[in-house]
């Protein structure tokens, strides 16, 4: 179970990177923490090293926070009796299923169209702020990202054990795509300006995997399904 869900983190961490309302902002929002105009010298050497590691703060800002996020679900759930882990599994699936039809757009939920975010107050040191900026993003609740990190949390609270490690996989597969674009700043904003909209679709596309995941955790599936998964890998060698 711990390879499939970690698998489906890491898509969901890209799948809220390329959503609509995230992806078309990264360039312009990273060269505003580091201090670095859009609209001009972004090629320059200084410039790129600037918002690389303004980017590198803010992405450590967010995967600290999910981690500590999934430490404290372990913690607090981790040994509770099986009855209510059972309990917790069914609610979990239900809720996952319907966060993956409002990402799909077939359900629409008040409570998601709204954003909820914390601003902070800006540091004489630039990677100190992108890091708080990155802290606060972690905890901000945007609609169309807000789906399926709720999903990625209802599922870890539905696995405590795993929590941590699908939290902190989650926060890698948001935030590698953002180092990439702090690298590339410049190829990165012809690249997103030119198939941002497609890109999106990866987002309707994680609507389907977290209803699928969803029922799997509802019915109790999903722990037979990976060992299903990890027996057929060594089938082969124990066949012959």
């Amino acid at each position: 179970m711990v390879e499939l869900t970690l698998i489906a983190a890491f898509f969901a961490g890209l799948a809220s990177f390329v959503s609509p309302c995230v992806l078309p902002l990264v360039p312009a929002y990273l060269s505003y923490l580091a201090g670095v105009s859009l609209n001009g010298g972004i090629d320059d050497k200084n410039a790129k090293q600037k918002i690389f590691l303004n980017s590198l703060f803010f992405v450590m800002g967010f995967v600290i926070i999910f981690a500590l996020f999934g430490v404290i679900i372990n913690s607090l759930l981790s040994n509770i009796s099986y009855d209510l882990t059972q309990v917790i599994s069914k609610i979990g699936g239900v809720i996952i299923i319907i966060f993956g039809l409002f990402t799909l757009g077939i359900v629409k939920l008040d409570f998601l169209e709204r954003e909820y975010k914390l601003k902070p107050t800006e540091t004489r040191y630039a990677y100190l702020t992108s890091f708080i900026f990155g802290a606060t993003f972690a905890v901000g609740w945007t609609p169309c990202v807000g789906a399926i990190l709720g999903a990625i949390l209802t599922l870890a609270f539905t696995t405590p054990s795993s929590a941590f490690a699908l939290l902190f996989t989650y926060g890698l597969g948001l935030g590698i795509p953002f180092l990439i674009v702090g690298a590339f700043t410049a190829q990165a904003t012809s690249i997103i300006k030119k198939h941002g909209r497609a890109m999106s679709y990866l987002n309707k596309a994680m609507g389907v995997v977290l209803i699928i995941i969803g029922i799997l955790v509802f019915t109790g599936n999903l722990v037979k399904l990976a060992n299903f998964t990890f027996a057929g890998i060594f089938m082969p060698f124990g066949s012959g």
